[in-house]
C-alpha cells in the first residue's frame, strides 16, 4: 500500500491504517527505537506508541512522507524514554556516546532565549547538512539521528572503524566552524 493510501486511511479513521503502518514501517520504526534504547521491550512499546501518536496527529496533519513522519515520532518517543531511564540511572550506551560527541559542538538550554537559539541551531544544522557530500551527510545522520554504532556505520559504508571515527570527527569540526560563522555560540 502506498503512503498516500495509508494517510487516507488515517484521515478516514479506518483502523486498517494502524495495521498497514505496522506492516510497512514496523521494522523501520523498531530499528530507530532500538538504536536509541537498546532494549526490546522499550523499543516495542515506542513503536506501538508511534501508531497511537500518528492516529492522534492525522488529521489535522497530512504528512507527504509517511516514513519520515513516523520515524520522527518514534525517535522522539524513544528519546523521551531514554531521558527517563537516564534520570533513573546514569550510564553508557550508544545514545549517551552520540550525545557526548555532539556536545562539543552544541549546547543545550531551557530558557525561552535558549529555546529560540535551539531552533536557530536546528535550522543551521539543516543548512550545514546540505553543504556536505552525500556520504558524509549519511554518516552524520546515521550516527547522530539514527544512533548507529561506529561498527554499523563501517559495515554500511564499507569503511574501517577508524576511518568512520576520523570522518565523523572532521564533520563535527566542520559543523563547529559552520556554527561559529553563523554566529551561533558553541
Amino acid at each position: 500500500m502506498e503512503d498516500h493510501e495509508i494517510v487516507t486511511l488515517y484521515w478516514g479513521r479506518d483502523p486498517r491504517a494502524l495495521l498497514e503502518s505496522q506492516r510497512q514501517y514496523g521494522g523501520y520504526c523498531y530499528r530507530i527505537a532500538w538504536n536509541v534504547l537498546e532494549n526490546q521491550e522499550d523499543s516495542d512499546e515506542c513503536v506501538n506508541d508511534t501508531w497511537l501518536r500518528a492516529w492522534n496527529a492525522m488529521p489535522p496533519q497530512r504528512p507527504s512522507r509517511l516514513s519520515l513522519f513516523l520515524g520522527r515520532i518514534t525517535r522522539n518517543l524513544a528519546l523521551d524514554r531514554w531521558r527517563e531511564k537516564q534520570a533513573e540511572r546514569r550510564g553508557g550506551g550508544r545514545m549517551s556516546l552520540a550525545l557526548e560527541e555532539l556536545s562539543e559542538c552544541v549546547t543545550k538550554g531551557d530558557s525561552t532565549s535558549e529555546q529560540v537559539e535551539a531552533h536557530q541551531l536546528t535550522e543551521a544544522i539543516g543548512h550545514f547538512l546540505e553543504t556536505l557530500p552525500r556520504e558524509d551527510r549519511q554518516l552524520f545522520l546515521g550516527r547522530y539521528w539514527y544512533c548507529r554504532t561506529i561498527g554499523e556505520l563501517g559495515t554500511v559504508f564499507s569503511l574501517r572503524e577508524n576511518a568512520v571515527k576520523t570522518r565523523l570527527f572532521r564533520i563535527r569540526e566542520k559543523l563547529r566552524e559552520f556554527l561559529e560563522k553563523e554566529g551561533i555560540a558553541v
